[in-house]
């Protein structure tokens, strides 16, 4: 068996062959990286117009329960987000927290609009952390509580500020949605469920929709003029220009929320009721601050910062490190973002890059580093 038959594929894998994509492992999956357009040209196109995304590797799921409260609730002993307070047919940010209130992934939950699936809730996980996710829940949830994982369920996001006139073509429910909702749709005459949502800063939808049916629908949608295939290398560009975490590298299982500026996913009832896990560290980072934060940066000059790359004082003596970067082409400029001392996190303050040895000036900055055009 050769490597690439150990891979995993997505429902979309011949599509993105014909289509003339460069291939490499990702999470276990055999992804696109780049199309013919190349990773600025598909970057630039999503920030004009709609990239469509094949994100059937991230891991699709469902709580069940004998009604809300009581799904809720039992979700909410492993993540520090107010569950029970989603109202029917929105969505939430939030993370799987270990006993020690570290990050074991985040993910998104939505509830369901339709009043007949009150005891459910629908979850997105990460790709390379789908097996710890279902493992845990199923190992933590109380009695009474199910966890289905949605195996023959593809996902593809379009992104993009012509998102909703596209959708529109093929989707009337489209324009109802706003940021952070989703309902039961109809895509030219295909079911699925839509969500107002994605990673890229841009307004868009991300779409879940049967194995057999994905490929239809995404044919479909590369079929209008506004609309290009989109590959991992332009989603992590689009994600690092918005400031956005990805998993294994902005956060992971030794960080909290609040090292990394997650503070706003931690509800304002669950910080009262103090019942999460992790909780003491949590709520003492909250009050008292975090030794260590995430922060957006701004290397001077055109060349980017990587992962891995040391941060500095002006001694010398090694305050920080970079957990992403590169070039932002919206930004024009490299951007990157990483963990620093909290003494050294103000914005604005001078720091010092060591880029292949050599140090190189930057400043810490706000995040997003461009303006996020959510539907709001």
């Amino acid at each position: 068996m050769t490597p690439d038959e150990t891979l995993l594929k997505t429902p979309l894998h011949a599509l993105h062959v014909e289509l003339g994509a460069k291939m490499v492992p990702f999470a276990g999956y055999d992804m696109p990286v780049q199309y013919k357009l190349g990773v600025l040209g598909e970057h630039n196109h999503t920030r004009e117009k709609a990239g469509l995304f094949d994100v059937s590797h991230m891991g699709q799921a469902m709580l069940e329960g004998p009604d809300h409260v009581a799904v809720s609730k039992a979700l909410e002993t492993l993540v520090a987000a107010d569950i029970e307070g989603i109202e029917p047919g929105s969505m939430r940010y939030t993370q799987l927290l270990n006993a020690e209130g570290g990050i074991i992934d985040d993910l998104m939950v939505t509830r369901p609009a339709d009043p007949a699936l009150a005891g459910r809730l629908m979850l997105v996980v990460n790709a390379a952390r789908k097996a710890v996710d279902y493992a845990y829940l199923r190992d933590k949830l109380p009695a009474g509580i199910k966890l289905t994982t949605f195996d023959t369920q593809a996902l593809i996001a379009l992104q993009g500020p012509a998102a909703e006139t596209v959708m529109s073509n093929w989707c009337a429910e489209a324009a109802k949605l706003t940021f952070m909702t989703a309902c039961p749709a109809t895509f030219d005459g295909i079911g699925c469920t839509i969500s107002r949502s994605g990673y890229t800063g841009e307004d868009g939808y991300e779409i879940s929709v049967r194995d057999a049916d994905v490929e239809k629908m995404a044919r479909t949608l590369l079929s209008h003029a506004d609309v290009a295939a989109i590959g991992l290398g332009a989603r992590d560009s689009l994600r690092l220009e918005a400031g956005l975490c990805l998993y294994g590298h902005d956060i992971d299982e030794t960080t909290s929320p609040v090292e990394a500026a997650l503070t706003w996913s931690v509800g304002k009832r669950r910080r009262e009721e103090a019942n999460f896990p992790g909780a003491g560290r949590i709520l003492k980072e909250i009050g008292e601050g975090v030794s260590r934060k995430r922060v957006g940066i701004r290397p001077e000059g055109r060349g980017p910062a990587r992962e891995g790359t040391q941060i500095v004082d002006a001694k010398g003596e090694q305050i920080g490190v970079v957990t992403s970067g590169g070039f932002g082409p919206t930004a024009d400029a490299p951007v990157a973002m990483g963990y620093v001392d909290t003494a050294h996190a103000k914005l604005g303050t001078s720091i010092t890059l060591m880029v292949r040895g050599k140090p190189r000036t930057a400043e810490i900055s706000a995040m997003p580093f461009i303006e996020k055009r959510y539907r709001k």
